[in-house]
């Protein structure tokens, strides 16, 4: 029976080398024949070493609290994709690794999300900066207090660092939205409060309404295969003080970003996975945090490698090449 440390192994390897196998021009099959014949071990050892020793990569919100520019996701998560024991030490990984912030929802899964993480995270919340978000739905009347206290429940812990309305979802008037965060807020229930899926037109709306500009973030997809925020959203919060948090960065599902070959090239180059250049471009700029997910401990530490990796300027500027940005 396979045990959790030979799944790792055989997970980097072979996401390892089919990268390299990319960045050659070889097929996927003869890379999986050579990954067979070579030892994991050292891999893993190598991408800790990196993400354990190098200088992290941290973003500041506007309040001055410091958190990872390389977060954990975990909308599959405690949902049966694989093993809960894999699953639990692929989390714990990333919080060993410096992947200290952890994103979730009472959506995911119905709240197995939040029921997982509180089962992983227990008697050491304090290492972790613990976010969730509220479907718009529970807006009205005092459903994001209710919300809240669920969730709460759900995570075994008295407080969320961070709480966001997961959608604006045809909300027009914000007031109501920011009163009930700032009653959290003030009550300890929340440290912070913030916005997902939110466009510039959103944000304006939201700044127009009082206290609304304490908004902490607004958590959007980004990776290099999908830039547009750059062509208004990003400068927007730049402008504003604000950090923005990039889901899907690794591409998310039905992409093949990963087997990108400029990627690959790239990270052979540095000796490590497209994963980890991928992240790495995401967090470049040290006002993004990027929230990938992943279940698989080896994975886990692929990823973790972002938070110490500098891509260089030539390197820089051939990705933008192969993914242009957005015309301004």
């Amino acid at each position: 029976m396979l045990t959790v440390e030979d799944i790792n192994e055989q997970l980097l390897n072979r996401r390892k080398f089919n990268g390299l196998c990319a960045a050659l021009g070889w097929s996927v099959p003869a890379a999986s024949v050579i990954s067979t014949a070579l030892s994991g071990a050292s891999a893993v050892a190598a991408v800790t070493s990196v993400a354990s020793n190098g200088a992290a990569r941290t973003v500041k919100f506007r309040g001055g609290t410091v958190v990872p520019a390389l977060g954990q996701g975990s909308s599959h998560l405690g949902q049966g994709r694989y093993p809960g024991v894999v699953e639990e030490e692929a989390l714990r990984t990333g919080l060993s690794l410096g992947m200290t912030l952890i994103d979730t929802a009472e959506l995911y899964g119905k709240g197995r999300s939040e029921e997982f993480i509180g089962r992983v995270i227990a008697g050491q919340r304090n290492r972790v900066f613990l976010v969730s978000k509220v479907w718009p739905s529970h807006v009205a009347g005092n459903g994001i207090e209710l919300a809240c206290e669920a969730s709460l429940a759900r995570l075994g812990t008295d407080h969320l660092d961070l709480y966001l309305l997961h959608w604006p979802n045809g909300i027009t008037d914000f007031s109501g939205v920011v009163s009930a965060f700032e009653n959290l807020r003030s009550a300890g229930k929340i440290r912070a409060w913030g916005v997902s899926n939110f466009k510039v037109s959103d944000m304006e709306a939201l700044f127009h309404v009082p206290q609304g500009d304490r908004c902490a973030t607004n958590q959007v997809p980004y990776n290099i295969g999908d830039r547009g925020i750059e062509h208004d959203l990003l400068p927007w919060c730049e402008e504003h003080g604000m950090p923005v948090m990039a889901y899907s960065p690794l591409g998310g599902a039905g992409t093949n970003l990963l087997r990108d070959p400029t990627l690959a090239r790239i990270g052979v180059t540095h000796g490590y996975s497209a994963a980890a250049i991928e992240l790495a471009w995401v967090i470049r700029n040290g006002n993004i945090i990027a929230i990938p997910e992943s279940g698989l401990p080896a994975h886990v530490k692929e990823n973790a490698v972002a938070l110490s990796l500098t891509l260089t300027p030539q390197e820089l500027q051939t990705l933008d090449a192969a993914y242009p940005p957005p015309d301004h």
